[in-house]
């Protein structure tokens, strides 16, 4: 199923009026292409009318003169839309945070965790099963469902039963964890049930006085002996190791040593810096002033029209970098999802984070390195 809510025309092609069609408003204009996250596709250079596309979506909306047979194809592609008031209620589900627990053992410096603890809370199974059913009918386009939003997705007893839900389902499983859970039993299970769609494991350096210091657990050795397990285990389609650090010489050398020490195994091993989680950590990368000329977003996606962000009390919020759940849109024990993310919380927000409307100075995207700006 199609989750796209309004791109199919209204009238035959031939019978569109001229001035009623605009250029797609939630177009991401990049170097080299444009990208629809409304329809997940690229127009490139080469393709007929790109360039009055680009054009159109840098200045008023007004895509120039055009062929009948490419005004036509733009409009049937989703690169020019009808200009009517409900833009902003469409979607197009992509990515799925779903958090069924509160709860992690460890305080990492580079998460709100650290100073801001939450008191533990573990959905109902029923409920989350309950979210899942209703995720099922987006399984088309939906190419992962995060277990992990702040918390420690394998502190839940239920873990493995979750993913079995998920498989169940059709929904491909995406696991992020700092690996303390991730037991050989628990891998033999979920191998036994089908692979996960993606793993990524939060290792930041092989030292463990260091690995203590910066996380508040002294954890190291079992996450070795787990992660080691994993060596030359296929339990994901992609599995990688995530090396956080500030971007110092320290982190540039744990990183060499992580490196060094997976070569040859299944995990890929990528370099990140932390960020500042759009304010609500002092370090960390970050803008160097308040944004101004909002017009997107680009964290793994368009948070705000392919994601959809459930925290365990089965609050919907805007996006990850929303620790105190701010920008709620929804509460799913009160209305269902496809209510959610087409209603007008949700829309609303996506005008602010799109520019569409002026959004108010304490917005969260104004903080956010992933805020794209005109």
């Amino acid at each position: 199923m199609n989750p796209l809510t309004a791109l199919s025309p209204s009238t035959p092609l031939g019978a569109r009026v001229a001035g009623a069609w605009r250029s797609e408003p939630f177009l991401h204009v990049e170097p080299g292409r444009l990208y629809n996250p409304l329809t997940d596709a690229s127009l490139r250079p080469e393709d007929p009318g790109y360039a009055q596309v680009r054009a159109a979506a840098l200045g008023d909306g007004a895509v120039g003169e055009l062929p009948s047979p490419v005004y036509d194809a733009l409009v049937s592609q989703g690169w020019m839309v009808e200009d009517s008031v409900d833009l902003a209620s469409r979607f197009y589900l992509k990515y799925v945070s779903l958090e069924a627990n509160t709860a992690c053992n460890q305080g990492c410096y580079f998460c709100p965790v650290a100073e801001h603890p939450r008191d533990s809370y573990f959905m109902p199974l029923d409920f989350y099963e309950s979210i899942v059913r209703q995720l099922a009918e987006f399984r088309d386009t939906i190419e992962g469902v995060s277990m992990i939003h702040y918390n420690e997705p394998t502190l839940d007893k239920r873990f493995v039963e979750q993913v079995a839900i998920l498989l169940a389902h059709g929904l491909p499983p995406a696991v992020l964890t700092n690996g303390t859970g991730l037991t050989p039993a628990r891998v033999d299970a979920i191998m036994k049930l089908g692979r996960l769609k993606y793993l990524s494991v939060n290792l930041s350096t092989l030292d463990r006085e260091r690995y203590k210091a910066d996380r508040r657990g002294d954890h190291l050795r079992v996450v070795m002996k787990n992660v080691e397990y994993l060596r030359h285990l296929p339990l994901a389609e992609t599995m990688e190791i995530i090396v956080l650090g500030t971007g110092d010489e320290v982190h540039r050398r744990d990183f060499d040593e992580i490196t060094a020490h997976f070569a040859g195994s299944v995990f890929n091993v990528r370099y990140g810096e932390v960020m500042d989680r759009a304010g609500n950590l002092p370090i960390g990368l970050r803008p160097e002033a308040t944004l101004e000329g909002l017009c997107g977003c680009e964290q793994t996606g368009s948070r705000p029209l392919q994601w959809l962000h459930v925290t365990p009390h089965g609050k919907c919020v805007l996006c990850c970098q929303d620790y105190f759940d701010r920008y709620v849109i929804g509460d799913l024990h009160e209305q269902p999802l496809k209510e959610i993310l087409a209603g007008p919380e949700m829309a609303l927000l996506r005008r602010w984070v799109y520019g569409l409307e002026e959004a108010p100075r304490d917005f969260i995207c104004r903080k956010c390195i992933y805020a794209l700006t005109r």
